[in-house]
């Protein structure tokens, strides 16, 4: 695989972060922006799938026949880079590319501090409302009238992603999947009834747990995927008129064989020059120290050829990894790091010592390869044939 095997994200055109506003623009406001063409509805249904790559649905198409048939009548979006929850959820939640948002991976630095931060745990004493300070999808809808409802597990609530980047709206926690799906069809009767404009936000993640720990090759990946399918099958079943119900991803994965893993911690070459090793297996942010930038480019270039791309920080940005470049804020780009490396293949950049969980994982995700960067974008409508795409 060579650098023409990238997929470069197509913002703007069919890009995650392109979905929320035009669903937007399906539930009536006038001037969100609508690259996807979507038909109009009164109420909408967001089901987010974490790790539920487009590719592994057409692979899994036995185990799912339902999403499969979707997506062969749907289309496919592209993640975003890095192909990660946090950058994708905050490119969902902000209908922004990861460079206007500022969720540009895993872990990232915090500039003027030297300490990296992982922006799914948020675990540093950074205020979600100045790291990601535009407005959210969530909040534009609830300013034009739009009833919003985030239906997923009560522990994200109050979640610094959350915060930053799904604000805006009503809560419901629920655990089970079957209790969130009840949650959803809930709120949306109730607007149903009322005729009410509604957007609700289900999130389901054990998927995407299941292909961490086992793999996107094993048998609990394809039970879970199955489960899904079921569900989706059911909720499309039971939406009420004048619903629609658009089923997505954050990424899609790939495994990881153990001898396809370069570990950082073992190699003293790629310590070169290095300050912080943020991103994550497949997308590396690389910090250099003072003066050292360039040298570590050059040794991280030479070092995984064939193995990555490995790009500054500035020709990453002005190739368009992290949205258009005159997108990228100046807030955002100080996070991205000196050096950037995409994946190629099924390798992966691990740290055995530093990143003792992450290094263990057999899925993973985050590069611009079509296995990660391809979600699906299944359509479906209270009206029309259960399944099929509008």
């Amino acid at each position: 695989m060579s650098d023409t095997d990238l997929v470069l994200p197509a913002y703007g055109r069919g890009a995650l972060s392109d979905l929320l506003p035009a669903v937007l623009a399906a539930l009536g406001v006038a001037d969100a922006p609508d690259p996807l063409g979507l038909a109009p509805a009164r109420r909408a249904c967001v089901f987010l799938v974490d790790g539920m790559g487009a590719r592994l649905i057409e692979r899994n198409a036995g185990t799912a026949p339902f999403l499969a048939a979707a997506l062969r009548a749907g289309r496919a979006l592209s993640a975003g880079f890095p192909s990660t929850t946090a950058a994708s959820i905050g490119s969902l939640g902000t209908g922004l590319p990861s460079g206007a948002s500022g969720m540009l991976g895993y872990r990232v630095l915090v500039p003027g501090t030297p300490h990296l931060m992982n922006l799914l745990r948020w675990d540093a004493a950074v205020d979600p409302l100045q790291w990601q300070p535009r407005e959210t999808v969530f909040e534009r809808a609830a300013r034009e009238g739009i009833e919003v409802t985030q239906v997923t597990a009560a522990r994200f609530q109050d979640s610094g992603l959350t915060r930053a980047v799904l604000r805006g709206g009503a809560f419901t926690g629920a655990e089970s999947l079957v209790n969130r799906v009840a949650g959803a069809l809930d709120t949306l009767r109730d607007a149903a009834e009322r005729d009410a404009r509604a957007l609700v936000y289900l999130y389901y993640a054990d998927l995407d747990a299941a292909g961490h720990v086992s793999g996107v090759a094993s048998e609990t990946w394809r039970e879970q995927l199955a489960t899904v399918d079921t569900t989706v099958r059911e909720l499309v079943e039971r939406l009420p008129p004048g619903t629609a119900l658009y089923v997505t991803a954050d990424h899609g994965m790939v495994d990881v064989p153990a001898d396809r893993r370069i570990d950082v911690d073992e190699d003293p070459e790629l310590q070169v020059g290095v300050r912080l090793l943020g991103g994550e297996g497949r997308a590396r942010h690389v910090y250099a120290k003072p003066g050292a930038a360039r040298d570590v480019l050059q040794i991280w270039r030479e070092a995984l050829e064939g193995m990555a791309v490995v790009r500054s920080r500035e020709e990453a940005i002005y190739e368009g990894w992290f949205g258009p470049p005159e997108e990228v804020t100046d807030q955002a780009a100080p996070r991205i790091g000196d050096v950037v490396a995409a994946l190629l293949q099924d390798w992966a950049v691990v740290a055995t010592r530093r990143e003792k969980l992450e290094s263990r994982l057999l899925g993973m995700h985050g590069s611009l390869s079509a296995a990660e960067q391809d979600v699906p974008l299944l359509q479906f409508a209270a009206d029309r044939q259960p399944g099929a795409a509008r």
